[in-house]
């Protein structure tokens, strides 16, 4: 019996392609006559799919490539006609497939058998795994195709054009190029471009598909035109296998191809002398009305898909500003790891959510991954193997959101008038005291005391201040979840998110581990010098602690505890402890310290801190400061040093941990306003570690000669 393949959905599963810059190229070949598509059901190739819990089971029928002046006899298909492995699932899906045409299809089956080992195709987790290695390796052994050897005659989009909708940054370019036999047909050459290995691989797959067999099947641009784009992954078989956001990035990659081929149609029909693809698509966002009213001052969003920013950028938009929201798409450590859950497309997809709630505001996602890893990723591991407390949160505001973005839509040509965030803290605009012209910005504690941020922002400058506005920075948190709520917002009950932006679900200490692994070293009782444990890496301590210190200690210490983090010496690999950290012997560690890299947010050190003309001495003044992101204030004196780059610090009382690398804040008292910031020095330990390294020495003499 004959059943029309319109009614089938091919099953096999295909994973993307993990690259990131692709092409295909498919050389000239003489068309056959076209063949048809025949179904048999066969008992001996016909399976079954499901689970002892009653799932629901899907059906395999062998396909066979079969020319139309053969007849079919009803024998058996050779395994030399390419077969194809067809799913008949639910009516939507065939018709979802109904008018694909039998080269797109043949073609499928074709990349599979070339790329992929049939035993690594069955669905199960370690099969799957098995492909992977094979995409990894096909990934790696890649090798560039002979793009150069285009006819004169080819069309061609001149430039990248960026896919919209995507996950990733994908980019893409379509060159038609004549047929051998008929030069009014073409075959389709995709290239593209990826940020991310896995719609990396989806393009390169979707340019192995279009070029078609180079000996036994031709697709031409009118077979990729008469494509329906949603129809791609079903066929492939990787509608359940990848995420929604992806099967919507492959959609967009098909339609972006098809209206580049079709472009390329029309200009060639009317032998038009266009130059295909000059537009740029990132050009920069309309600024006056169409009917020429008022011009609305532009705004860039940066939105997260958290209720802050969601909440900021509605209040933008009901303030009447031009808002363009734009997602920045990070850094992940390993995206293999990641491919059945996208770190990503859970915020993303929220973003597009938000922005159609608010009336179709236009979403951009801006990949800064390369930046992230090396001016946030890098810092982190590099401070932490020293020894250091890093705080990646700052570095994350000064150099991506506030720096890496602002530097990426200048020389993208996007001219808005500010930049937005969904930050809790205020900017209040003064007049310069060395210009009494120029506006400089000053920076301010929000009015909720939890949730304020002006410690992640104390390291921005004026410059990357200027453009800068915080919408909700004036309001209470509680306050923000109100206006969520009247807004009707999609994600008005998301929680908030916790945790480092570029670890996910992943914990901190895992994190270091995967990159530093262990070092191990001694615990040493600060007061006895008595090695009392063993730690497994100086990075997984910072100074204070008291939570998990027990698991690396010998189980006879710990009966006397609590015991606390009170120091590390990097050159040791010592981690020194105390039982008695709130006592008298360590009131001096805990409320005296120094300070490097003092930087001040109007780009000048405060009035009051200097010394008089004729003293050349810096002043000592008071401050509020901040040791650590919450609303804890405390009070103490700042004295400068040398080139004003460096200082003392004086607390009124004993803090809970002072760590190297950690950054305190500078606040004027009684006014809110955040002046500053500085980093905690080694220096801080140099005395105590001195201290302990000689009283170790002594010992060891003294030990040495009562041997003797």
């Amino acid at each position: 019996m004959i059943h029309s393949w319109k009614s089938l959905v091919l099953c096999h599963i295909l994973w993307p392609l993990a690259i990131h810059d692709v092409s295909s190229f498919s050389p000239s070949i003489t068309l056959p006559s076209r063949p048809s598509i025949h179904a048999r059901h066969q008992n001996h190739h016909r399976c079954q799919t499901g689970d002892a819990h009653g799932n629901r089971l899907l059906s395999r029928i062998r396909l066979s490539v079969v020319d139309d002046n053969n007849d079919d006899d009803g024998t058996a298909p050779d395994d030399k006609n390419l077969p194809l492995f067809i799913e008949a699932k639910d009516s939507s899906s065939r018709s979802i497939i109904s008018d694909i045409p039998s080269s797109l299809l043949q073609s499928i089956e074709t990349v599979r058998q070339r790329h992929f080992s049939t035993t690594a195709t069955n669905g199960d987790a370690s099969s799957n795994e098995n492909l992977l290695k094979q995409l990894v390796e096909l990934t790696n052994s890649k090798k560039s195709e002979a793009t150069e050897t285009f006819l004169d005659n080819c069309i061609s989009f001149q430039q990248m054009e960026r896919v919209p909708g995507c996950i990733a940054t994908v980019h893409v370019k379509t060159t038609l190029i004549p047929t051998s036999d008929n030069p009014n047909e073409y075959r389709v050459l995709v290239q593209g471009s990826s940020d991310a290995l896995l719609s990396g691989g989806l393009v390169e797959l979707l340019s192995k598909v279009l070029a078609g067999s180079d000996t036994e099947n031709c697709v031409t641009a009118s077979d990729v035109l008469k494509l329906q784009p949603e129809a791609l992954t079903t066929a492939l078989g990787l509608q359940n296998v990848l995420t929604r956001g992806r099967n919507d990035g492959m959609a967009s990659m098909m339609r972006v191809v098809q209206r580049q081929i079709q472009s390329l149609l029309d200009a060639q029909f009317v032998g038009g002398e266009q130059q295909f693809g000059e537009k740029n698509t990132e050009a920069s966002i309309e600024t006056t009305n169409v009917n020429g009213s008022e011009r609305k001052p532009t705004v860039a969003m940066l939105l997260s898909g958290g209720v802050d920013s969601s909440v900021a950028m509605h209040l933008l938009l009901r303030q009447n500003y031009n808002v363009t929201a734009f997602y920045l798409r990070i850094w992940l450590e390993d995206e293999l790891a990641h491919l059945g859950e996208c770190p990503w497309e859970d915020d993303l997809q929220v973003c597009q959510s938000v922005c159609e709630h608010a009336g179709n505001v236009t979403l951009e996602t801006v990949s800064l991954g390369k930046e992230y890893r090396e001016r946030v990723v890098q810092y982190t591991i590099e401070e932490a193997q020293r020894g250091r407390t890093p705080n990646p949160d700052i570095m994350c505001n000064s150099r991506i959101k506030f720096g890496c973005f602002l530097e990426y839509i200048e020389k993208a040509g996007l001219d808005f008038d500010h930049v937005a965030s969904g930050h809790y803290a205020r900017l209040e605009d003064v007049v310069s005291p060395s210009t009494t012209t120029n506006l400089q910005k000053r920076l301010f504690r929000a009015p909720d005391p939890v949730k304020d941020q002006s410690y992640f922002l104390c390291a921005l400058t004026q410059k990357q201040l200027s453009k800068v506005i915080f919408p909700i920075g004036m309001y209470q948190k509680s306050e923000v979840r109100e206006l969520a709520n009247e807004f009707q917002l999609p994600n008005r009950n998301r929680p908030d998110s916790q945790g480092l932006c570029f670890l996910g679900k992943v914990k901190f200490d895992e994190f270091l581990a995967s990159y530093l692994g262990n070092r191990p070293g001694d615990v040493v009782d600060a007061m006895t010098g008595d090695i009392i444990g063993r730690h497994n890496g100086l990075w997984y301590h910072t100074v204070g602690q008291r939570k998990g210190i027990g698991k690396v200690m010998f189980p006879l210490a710990t009966a006397h505890g609590p015991w606390y983090v009170v120091a590390k010496d990097q050159g040791r690999d010592i981690v020194y402890v105390s039982n008695r950290y709130d006592e008298d012997d360590f009131a001096r560690a805990r409320s005296e310290f120094e300070l490097e890299d003092i930087r001040w947010i109007s780009g000048t050190p405060p009035l009051d801190v200097k010394g008089t003309e004729t003293d050349a001495e810096w002043s000592e003044v008071r401050f509020d400061l901040k040791i650590r992101h919450g609303p804890k204030i405390v009070q103490g004196t700042l004295m400068l040093s040398g080139d004003g780059f460096t200082g003392n610090v004086h607390l009124d009382n004993k803090d809970g941990g002072l760590a190297p690398g950690q950054y305190v804040v500078f606040y004027q008292i009684g006014t809110l306003e955040c002046l500053g910031a500085g980093v905690i020095s080694e220096k801080h330990w140099a005395k105590f570690l001195q201290t302990q390294h000689n009283e170790t020495s002594t010992g060891e003499e003294q030990e040495l000669e009562v041997k003797r």
